[in-house]
């Protein structure tokens, strides 16, 4: 029955690669999709150790007295925890395989009467998000030696698919009324942002909305990109390298929204660059290769904080690593 319900859950993000392949190719600002179907691979191949011994190491039947001594379940808070708990997880799960199901069935059905649009791709993202951990959940009750698996375990083996199942909600596009309210927002503050500087460091400029009018001519803050783009991408960096190299919950959470924070510093960091050069060459020289490479230097600069933050986040797990060695 699990590999069954493998085979399964391979379907749904396959199906999920297909719809989103649209938007990938029509729209830069999702071109990074191409990657996420190659990276969730990667973790799960990376957790599949883990997600496999739970089959075949984490629970062995009392009659095996040859693997018994060797195999212990492991522990944790879950497993004290009260009694109706349990009850209300499988509910909650119960739930969440009904909402996922009718929101992937209305994102197909939407799609196939209409072609591929926003909302369709954001329902079937969400749909299989919420099935796959569904599934997840249910058919990993029993071991292949039969023996039945703690709710606790099952829901350590859910936490390990929750960067699979959800990733893909970052690499579909936004509903168009909120992505236009979010780059309007991102474009008012740089705008703000980038005037405030350069009018305290005493260079002449006008704003008029989200033009700035320099002695040389005008440039848009638009033309520089919103941060949107570059706000995606990180936030996908951001998931896939906390889902890879570190453990705690609050710390992947934690780099997500440093993501998210470095991708809007160094997007402004971009629109001073940019306007700064167009102030000294005219607002006709951003366009093209310095636009380009600028925008892309952006991401580069916010993956390599990323990466560097990573030593830090787990300085305090190699302490921990150091004192066990020395007892």
């Amino acid at each position: 029955m699990t590999q069954y319900a493998a085979w399964v859950i391979l379907a749904f993000f396959g199906f999920t690669v297909y719809d989103q392949v649209y938007w990938w190719q029509i729209d830069e600002e999702y071109s990074f999709g191409f990657i996420v179907p190659l990276f969730v691979g990667y973790v799960i191949l990376d957790r599949w150790p883990r997600i496999q011994s739970l089959f075949t190491e984490g629970y062995v039947s009392e009659q095996d007295p040859d693997n018994l001594a060797r195999l212990r379940p492991c522990s944790g808070p879950l497993d004290k925890a009260p009694s109706w708990l349990p009850k209300l997880v499988d509910f909650i799960f119960v739930s969440a395989l009904v909402f996922g199901t009718l929101v992937m069935a209305f994102g197909a059905l939407l799609r196939a009467l209409q072609a591929p649009q926003n909302p369709s791709s954001l329902a079937i993202s969400w749909g299989t998000a919420w099935i796959v951990l569904s599934m997840v959940y249910f058919f990993s009750r029993e071991t292949i030696h039969g023996t039945q698996v703690p709710w606790s375990q099952r829901m350590r083996l859910v936490a390990l698919f929750i960067f699979p199942a959800f990733i893909w909600i970052i690499s579909a596009p936004l509903l168009s009324v909120l992505e236009n309210r979010i780059s309007l927002f991102l474009l008012n503050r740089v705008t703000e942002i980038v005037f405030g500087v350069f009018e305290f460091l005493g260079y002449a400029l006008v704003r008029e909305g989200n033009i700035l009018t320099l002695p040389t001519g005008q440039v848009g803050v638009a033309d520089a990109c919103s941060g949107i783009r570059s706000m995606t991408a990180c936030l996908f960096a951001g998931s896939f390298l906390g889902a890879v190299f570190l453990h705690k919950f609050w710390k992947k959470v934690l780099l997500i929204l440093l993501a998210m924070g470095f991708a809007f510093f160094t997007n402004i960091l971009r629109s001073l660059f940019l306007t700064g050069w167009a102030y000294a060459y005219g607002s006709e020289a951003i366009e093209g290769m310095v636009h380009d490479v600028a925008g892309y230097a952006v991401l580069g600069i916010t993956c390599l904080g990323l990466i560097a933050l990573l030593p830090i986040f787990n300085i305090r797990l190699e302490f921990a690593e150091e004192a066990t060695e020395g007892t």
